[in-house]
């Protein structure tokens, strides 16, 4: 029997506000460009209209969205052990997403990631062999993200980093030898990674002035406000001419350890690196010897390999790298979530095609 998981990491979903703005959907597609899958869900083998959705209290599906479900049941659920009182009989879950609960889901058929990553979903077997369908947020947090990326990026540059260090010390020291502070206008930036996040920086770095450069692994197309898109194989290449560098790849077995000795061999001396991608598509000890010995200036890290990094490790303590918990996407503009949420859920009642569907063998 073909299965289905409509799964969403809710942990990841907090929303503090008892009222959303309501945001226009089709408006959202067109600025984000976010598309739909090529199969809509009807005519997926073993398709039946769902009777019932698990999912953690959301507010936003409140009861008078429910109304335009017809026909399915809405069970809340606040702990696993209520999940695995209803998972056998759900064709919707909405709030959790292991191996244990999909194999359990006899009737489950869509798997929804509140995140962008979906490395953790794709591990399970009928995600990744693609009878579940699973759907992301990928560039519902992209905004926010690039504002961070863009934030660690003049930080570095300016010497706010490192100035900050020698605050409690009441260092007034206006020519430091440590660093040299740089002006960013004129300068070149490198986003590996032109998908919704780097797409993002790259605006954002444009307006400042920076040539950019990007890459992506499917095309050379791009934006008119990036100046050369180069495929995956140029990365060195271009490398060598980028003042600061952004890491926007997701972690696919390709990405995975790609920003090691070879690539930090490659940079143009004293570039500044910035990660808001994934921890585990650097090589953390490769990283803090090209920090070591000047091939990197600086570096800006709000994801980092292992996460958490533990406290003792050297990243911690060096003068001019920032590091920042993984929370590059807090503050999203929760809206643009809820309503792409919404419309998966109508379009899944109805069995249209979803929005962001993930490909198992890119990983994203």
């Amino acid at each position: 029997m073909l299965r289905v998981a409509f799964v969403l990491f809710a942990a990841q979903f907090v929303l503090t506000s008892p009222a959303l703005a309501d945001v226009d959907i089709q408006q959202l597609i067109d600025d984000s460009g976010i598309e739909a899958g090529r199969v809509p869900m009807r005519d997926r083998p073993g398709w039946r209209p769902p009777a019932k959705i698990v999912l953690r209290p959301i507010p936003g599906i409140d009861a008078d969205y429910e109304s335009k479900l017809p026909g399915v049941e809405i069970v809340r659920v606040t702990t696993m052990n209520q999940v695995r009182e209803h998972i056998a009989t759900a064709d919707a879950l909405i709030g959790f997403c292991s191996s244990d609960l999909v194999d359990a889901g006899e009737r489950l058929n869509w798997v929804q990631i509140f995140g962008a990553g979906a490395e953790r979903c794709l591990a399970v077997d009928a995600v990744r062999n693609g009878d579940v369908v699973l759907t992301n947020m990928q560039k519902m947090s992209s905004p926010v993200i690039a504002e961070h990326a863009i934030a660690m990026t003049l930080s570095l540059s300016r010497g706010i980093v490192q100035y900050s260090k020698v605050m409690p010390e009441g260092g007034w020291n206006r020519r430091p030898d440590s660093f040299e502070m740089i002006a960013l206008g004129g300068r070149t930036m490198l986003v590996v990674g032109l998908g919704g996040i780097g797409t993002e920086v790259a605006r954002r770095a444009s307006a400042l002035g920076m040539t950019v450069y990007g890459t992506r692994n499917s095309s050379r197309s791009g934006p008119d406000f990036v100046e050369y898109v180069g495929l995956a194989d140029e990365l060195l290449e271009l490398a060598a001419k980028a003042d600061v560098i952004v890491n926007a790849l997701p972690l696919t077995p390709e990405t995975t350890g790609l920003f090691g000795a070879a690539f930090f061999d490659a940079v143009k001396p004293g570039a500044i690196f910035i990660n808001v991608g994934r921890g585990k598509t650097v090589v953390t000890a490769d990283l803090v010897a090209a920090l070591e010995d000047g091939r990197l200036s600086a570096a800006g890290l709000d994801v980092t390999d292992p996460e958490p990094l533990p406290s003792a490790h050297p990243l911690w303590t060096m003068e001019n790298v920032m590091i920042t918990p993984h929370v590059a996407g807090a503050a999203s503009q929760r809206e643009r979530h809820l309503a792409l949420l919404r419309e998966n859920l109508t379009r899944y009642v109805a069995g249209d095609a979803l929005l962001n569907v993930v490909d198992p063998e890119q990983g994203y």
